[in-house]
């Protein structure tokens, strides 16, 4: 088992190096202008030109280049610089504004994930388990109306009910746990969380369903029944953990995406995060912050893969013997 996990390991550094030569290639040697134009800004100087220019050390050779990059990004820079430079809007560093940015999208990637398992797998075993009964047909209405209803709508329509009407939730807005509270921060993104949810739950409850469906009909599922085994057991043990290997895969490319930002509920909610700050940087043109929301969107969908092998290897110990 060890062995295998070190070997997706190693995997992932290879990949991460890939990604960091092929984002490089993109926005310094494929540069239709001089690179060190592109990252001083809308209004360079000679002198900032300069700076770039031995920041990212562009007089020397492509492969140095690379090295002092892949510096930049894991390291930082060994003279201060930060290594993704600054906004061109804000004049700030990237990294200190990505930390803040990176634990809203975190905390709202988490906490929607937590809540959309906590409803579509349940909801899914369920309505595989008593098919084409009412329970079955009211949990497939739900799925079917959750997968096709817009996700602003479904925003907008929380705010108006639980917050302007009703007032029993928060509005917009991030409040950070550490300075306002645990209540405060969690009153906060309830709503961002099950709106993002009940549209994720919808599509893990028809993948559960469909999964454990088409499992619960194999052999290994009648000799677990010939054995006397409970018909809970059975469903549980035998038949839930073989299905749940597509929805594994499902959410681990889902978490690794949110990472990217999700853009309409941090729109629609007023939250920081990177998925709202990638929009803004992309119509101001800040190079730079597109840089960093490139690098750390990749890395999140990389990490997110290599979870998912780690998974497959526990839920089917065949996967570590291939």
């Amino acid at each position: 088992m060890w062995r295998f996990v070190v070997r997706r390991l190693l995997w992932l550094v290879a990949v991460l190096l890939i990604i960091t030569a092929i984002t490089y290639g993109i926005f310094f040697v494929m540069a239709p202008v001089d690179p060190a134009v592109l990252f001083a800004g809308k209004q360079p100087t000679p002198q900032v030109i300069a700076e770039i220019r031995r920041e990212f050390g562009l007089s020397k050779p492509v492969w140095q280049q690379y090295g002092l990059f892949v510096q930049h990004v894991f390291l930082g820079d060994r003279y201060g610089w930060p290594g993704l430079g600054f906004s061109f809007v804000t004049r700030a560093s990237v990294k200190s504004q990505l930390g803040s940015r990176l634990v809203v999208t975190a905390t709202l990637a988490f906490g929607a994930a937590f809540v959309w398992l906590i409803l579509g797998i349940p909801i899914g075993v369920v309505s595989a388990v008593k098919q084409r009964s009412f329970v079955d047909r009211l949990a497939m209405g739900f799925a079917l109306f959750f997968v096709s209803a817009p996700v602003f709508w479904i925003g907008l329509m929380f705010l108006w009910v639980f917050w302007f009407k009703l007032g029993i939730a928060a509005g917009t807005g991030y409040f950070g746990l550490t300075h306002y509270g645990f209540f405060t921060w969690l009153n906060h993104m309830i709503m961002p969380w099950i709106v993002l949810a009940l549209v994720e739950a919808a599509w893990y409850a028809r993948m559960t369903r469909g999964s454990l469906i088409e499992v619960m009909g194999e052999d290994f599922i009648r000799t677990a029944r010939a054995k006397g085994l409970s018909e809970t057991r059975v469903i549980v043990k035998h038949g839930l953990r073989a299905s749940l290997l597509p929805v594994v895969t499902m959410f681990g490319m889902d978490l690794g995406l949110l990472f990217g930002g999700a853009i309409i509920v941090e729109t629609v909610f007023n939250l920081q995060g990177i998925g709202q700050w990638a929009v803004a940087s992309v119509s101001t043109g800040d190079l730079p912050v597109i840089l960093a929301v490139t690098l750390v969107s990749s890395f999140a969908i990389t990490l997110a893969n290599v979870a998912v092998d780690v998974c497959y290897a526990f839920l089917d110990p065949r996967v570590r013997l291939q």
